[in-house]
């Protein structure tokens, strides 16, 4: 059985010889460091961990995952998906968002309708020539002026295409959808704003929101030609306690723009992942109703027993292993840990092994080895 088939198996509910599993890095450059630090060639990173996805991505998502690659960053430049502030050390993807580089993961410094002026100053340089002016209009008028970039650009897509015919069999591959809705919307306009502007001018945010969805519609399409089985979404909904949203603010004005992107994805007939980190079980219902297959990551603070017994027949979950834990713990504590999340979300099958969100730098590399060595412990012992 191959990885692919392993993970499809799980959305199709049909037996495996064990379960899938999936360990990844907030900083996607960090994978020679990794593997020297284990003891590995990088080619074989992969096969140690046991990965069976591979992510694969659009140009303008690039920025947002290789942003401190320089030579990939140089690449992109020159075909509009990037403008760089190398002194600034700030990459400005093609929608107009700073991304400070030299940091472990993603985060935005700059949208191009905050209303920090300071920031303005530095970046008008270096916006797409199609959101030049942006910023000296009135916040209503700037969001009525927005534009999403072309998402039909030629070459936006060449990494689909090659990763689905190099890596297919030996990975599920999936294009990613990091950053998919609303988290598009709050970096335009940076968090402290979008979420006053939610609460205060909904129907402005909802157009917004409607513009970053035609985006994404038109990339469903591609991704759909290219033959993806499983399709990915990603927006954080949740701090550790609850959602971010009202139900009624969910209902209202997020959840109608993942209905019209997730009907595009049920037209092809493709699964779809949801990545989101934070507490989400008060809105799982909601999403499952809406389309959704797949949840991705799964942290602790949902309480993997009541998500598992509640949505374990509609939902195919990816995570579990807690994350925020793993900096302060030792190898035998990490085992313990990742074999109680195993053993409750792997039960009846319906689950990828995984970490409860990407490793950051102060995981020790020994409790990498850890979890590593449980997976293959319990991986056909759990089902």
């Amino acid at each position: 059985m191959t990885n692919e088939e392993r993970v499809l198996n799980q959305f199709l509910r049909k037996d495996v010889d064990y379960l899938p599993s999936q360990i990844t890095f907030s900083e996607r450059s960090r994978d020679k460091q990794i593997a020297e630090q284990i003891g590995i060639d990088v080619k074989d990173l992969d096969n140690y961990l046991q990965n069976h996805i591979a992510f694969t991505y659009s140009k303008d998502d690039l920025p947002l995952f290789f942003h401190n690659d320089d030579e990939t960053m140089k690449w992109l430049e020159p075909a509009g998906h990037c403008k760089m502030d190398w002194e600034g050390d700030i990459c400005y993807d093609n929608w107009g968002t700073g991304i400070l580089r030299h940091q472990d993961g993603f985060f935005t410094d700059f949208g191009p309708m905050e209303w920090d002026d300071e920031k303005k100053k530095k970046a008008a340089p270096f916006l797409p020539d199609r959101l030049q002016g942006i910023m000296e209009m009135p916040l209503e008028k700037a969001c009525e002026f927005y534009t999403a970039p072309d998402a039909l650009a030629e070459g936006n897509y060449e990494w689909y295409y090659r990763d689905k015919k190099e890596l297919s069999g030996d990975f599920m591959v999936i294009p990613s959808g990091y950053f998919g809705i609303y988290e598009r919307a709050y970096s335009l306009l940076g968090w402290e704003q979008f979420m006053t502007e939610i609460a205060v001018n909904p129907k402005m945010i909802y157009g917004l929101l409607e513009k970053i969805t035609d985006y994404r519609i038109k990339t469903a399409q591609v991704k759909a030609d290219v033959g993806f089985k499983i399709v990915h979404h990603g927006d954080d909904l949740g701090t550790q306690c609850s959602g971010f949203f009202s139900d009624s603010m969910f209902k209202d004005l997020i959840l109608p723009h993942y209905k019209r992107l997730f009907a595009e994805y049920k037209k092809h007939g493709q699964f779809i992942i949801m990545h989101s980190c934070g507490h989400i079980r008060e809105y799982l219902g909601d999403l499952i109703d809406a389309g959704l297959d797949g949840y991705e990551v799964v942290q602790p603070c949902n309480d993997l027993r009541k998500v598992k017994n509640e949505f374990g027949k509609d939902l195919v979950f990816w995570g579990g292993i807690d994350t925020q834990t793993l900096p302060r713990m030792n190898p035998q504590q990490v085992k313990e840990m990742a074999t109680e999340a195993i053993t409750i979300l792997g039960k009846g099958g319906g689950y990828i092994i995984a970490p409860s969100q990407e490793l950051m730098a102060d995981v020790p590399v020994e409790n990498i080895v850890a979890i590593v060595e449980t997976i293959n412990d319990l991986r056909d012992k759990v089902m």
